[in-house]
């Protein structure tokens, strides 16, 4: 089973717009305990199962596209079947989709016994989006760019957060 943690920014600063249409910024993010479960299983053909049935289970989902990217970059010919147990709330700006778009790649990577080093994984990950690549780092970094140039923070401990998500 694979824990896929949400994460907070701490502080945010956007710099300004970039020419490319995206802004440029400086963020501290960090990982926090509420998480989703991923489990990666031996499969014919690649497959996506929540407990939401609400989500979508085919392109739609992150995990589906971060699953079929690193097959085709690895020249993967067989499948995986995956499981993902919803914790983190849909749109909460927690980075739920994105982690376990991350917690997929290192999953099947281990899986299919590819041997990546985590920067290989990384340059992938930029392709799912900006904040996927820090979920395969150390749980706290500094965001520059569009948010994918990382630099590892040390870790801290001994803070309680409270997360509230209005509905």
């Amino acid at each position: 089973m694979l824990r896929a943690s949400a994460k907070v920014n701490l502080a945010l600063e956007v710099l300004g717009k970039r020419a490319d249409g995206y802004h440029e910024i400086a963020t501290v993010l960090q990982a926090v305990d509420l998480f989703d479960r991923i489990v990666v299983e031996t499969a014919d053909t690649l497959s996506l199962q929540t407990d939401d049935p609400d989500l979508p289970t085919d392109e739609g989902n992150l995990v589906m596209r971060a699953a079929r990217l690193l097959q085709k970059a690895a020249g993967i010919e067989t499948g995986a079947r995956i499981r993902l147990q919803k914790r983190i709330p849909v749109a909460a700006g927690l980075g739920g989709g994105s982690s376990d778009a991350a917690a997929t790649l290192w999953g099947l990577g281990r899986l299919w016994k590819l041997r990546w080093p985590t920067a290989r994984l990384q340059e992938l990950a930029v392709e799912l989006g900006m904040d996927v690549p820090f979920f395969l780092g150390t749980g706290r970094a500094v965001a520059r760019g569009r948010g994918e140039q990382l630099t590892t923070l040390p870790g801290g401990g001994g803070y309680a957060l409270v997360l509230v998500n209005p509905r």
